[in-house]
């Protein structure tokens, strides 16, 4: 392997009083490499590297640590498309869609998507770097990204990063210095955020645009976190949930006979269509509702969802995710499931209480990522620091106030004619479930002018969906599809 090392500015400082851990303002490390992607062998350029943030008189308060992978050897490559990629949080690192998604190299899983030990990376066939290259981008105190001292040693006031529009305002522009930096603003751009970056890509669709004067192609929904619904409560919040429960109790055969001998996606419509038009009223009706009314509903709910009657009862109909991961299972295994992902098990201290003691799906990421994203860009990619990797850094406290993030994307799109959105769910994700996600697409644009370029794909597994192999393979795909579908092709940008 050859590498090429380019280090454009180099400024260190010593980070706290007691250490001497040097953050690096300004580097870059380049390196080549080869892979296989559907049978077909490519070269490609890594570049790891630390870009400022900048405050408005110029001077370097943060810097974000990226890895930037291009196709190499290919014609007009100034003019492929990029996507530049985001996990949520907020405060998690891009680590996980890095070394499980799109990326040219993804953890050692087995087919299902659960941790093998030794633990490692393998090359990736299905990433799109074949189609697009890709940058993944940390947000300040994740991974190696840091906040800069000043003169004095001082911090940067940590309110102008750690929030909804604060995130937004200053990685729009860091955006736009990278896309200056590497010569792209002739390619078709994507942004695509996980999670709490679902959020974070919505606000960004429109301030790329009316602050950078940077027009996407598309932006692309995994797991999003919508904060219209999450976190909200209430009958819609709760409603909302019913079509995971009947996805999560029929994978683990919870379901009564006759639903669960048919398909999955056989009868998820059924309970999406039963959660809109008769839970969701139901659920508005309050302590209001008639006794006859609340009865049937329970039992309905006790039908779709593998839960007791009495319990659903008991919670007034507005059953809570955090029960339902404990419950399901109490009297077949006594074991808890995952909240990000639900097949995932796990094992109380005791059988009862009303919430698992711990995530399990989360604590075996942790385990097999980490050791994973670490050994990665040192050894392959040649990154060398001592600062810590970090999976989830200190964000807190995050200002939620002002969230417009689902109207900046409508106001994006209707702006420009050439944006399109895709929202990539798993079934048995319990934290964004995917029929919130449905939902919360279906009110970004009241008008229904705009539907026919949103487009919503689901998968047999859970928030990070593309851990299970079928679903990298077909999630990677719709990827591929979408970035052909959202292409100009020369089509002049007007409706």
């Amino acid at each position: 392997m050859r590498i090429i090392f380019s280090i454009f500015l180099l400024l260190s400082f010593n980070f706290g009083i007691s250490q001497n851990l040097k953050v690096v303002i300004d580097t870059s490390i380049t390196t080549k490499h080869k892979t296989v992607i559907k049978g077909i062998e490519l070269e490609y350029i890594a570049e790891t590297g630390m870009q400022p943030v900048w405050n408005k008189e110029g001077t370097a308060i943060a810097s974000l640590f990226y890895t930037y992978y291009r196709r190499d050897h290919v014609k007009n490559s100034n003019k492929r498309p990029i996507l530049i990629s985001f996990n949520g949080g907020p405060g998690s690192a891009s680590v996980w869609m890095h070394m499980a998604y799109t990326g040219p190299r993804i953890l050692k899983v087995d087919d299902e998507g659960y941790p093998v030990q030794p633990y490692g990376f393998r090359s990736n066939p299905n990433s799109i770097l074949d189609v697009a290259d890709i940058v993944f981008v940390n947000p300040v105190n994740t991974a190696y990204s840091r906040m800069i001292p000043n003169k004095d040693g001082e911090l940067p006031d940590r309110s102008q990063f750690f929030g909804i529009n604060e995130d937004i305002a200053y990685l729009s522009d860091w955006i736009n210095t990278f896309i200056s930096r590497k010569n792209r603003w002739e390619s078709p751009k994507y942004i695509i955020g996980e999670s709490y970056g679902g959020t974070r890509v919505m606000g960004l669709s429109l301030a790329l645009q009316e602050n950078q004067w940077m027009y996407l192609n598309g932006v692309i929904l995994v797991s999003p976190a919508d904060y219209k619904t999450l976190r909200v409560g209430g009958p819609v919040a709760s409603a909302l949930n019913l079509p995971y429960y009947t996805a999560t109790a029929w994978y683990h055969e919870m379901l009564p006979e006759v639903l669960q001998s048919k398909d999955l996606l056989e009868i998820l419509p059924e309970v999406e269509e039963y959660s809109i038009n008769t839970l969701m009223p139901a659920l508005a009706k309050g302590g209001f509702i008639s006794s006859d009314e609340k009865m049937a509903i329970s039992q309905k709910m006790a039908y779709y969802s593998g839960l007791s009657q009495k319990s659903i009862l008991q919670y007034n109909l507005d059953v809570p995710t955090s029960f339902f991961w404990k419950e399901l299972l109490r009297d077949k295994t006594g074991q808890t499931i995952g909240r990000l992902d639900s097949r995932y098990l796990g094992i109380d201290k005791t059988e009862e209480g009303s919430r698992p003691d711990y995530n399990a799906e989360l604590s075996s990421w942790l385990h097999s990522f980490t050791p994973a994203i670490n050994h990665y860009l040192k050894k392959e990619l040649k990154y060398k620091t001592d600062l810590k990797y970090n999976m989830f850094g200190s964000v807190r406290p995050w200002n939620n106030d002002n969230n417009n993030t689902r109207d900046n994307l409508r106001a994006a799109m209707a702006q420009n004619p050439y944006l399109k959105v895709l929202n990539q769910s798993g079934y048995y994700d319990g934290a964004t479930t995917y029929f919130s996600a449905k939902y919360n697409l279906s009110q970004i644009d009241p008008s229904g002018k705009m539907k026919a370029r949103f487009i919503f794909k689901g998968y047999r597994s859970g928030h990070m969906m593309y851990l299970r192999k079928e679903d990298l393979i077909q999630s990677n795909e719709d990827i591929r599809a979408f970035i052909k579908a959202s292409s100009a092709d020369g089509k002049a940008a007007k409706y």
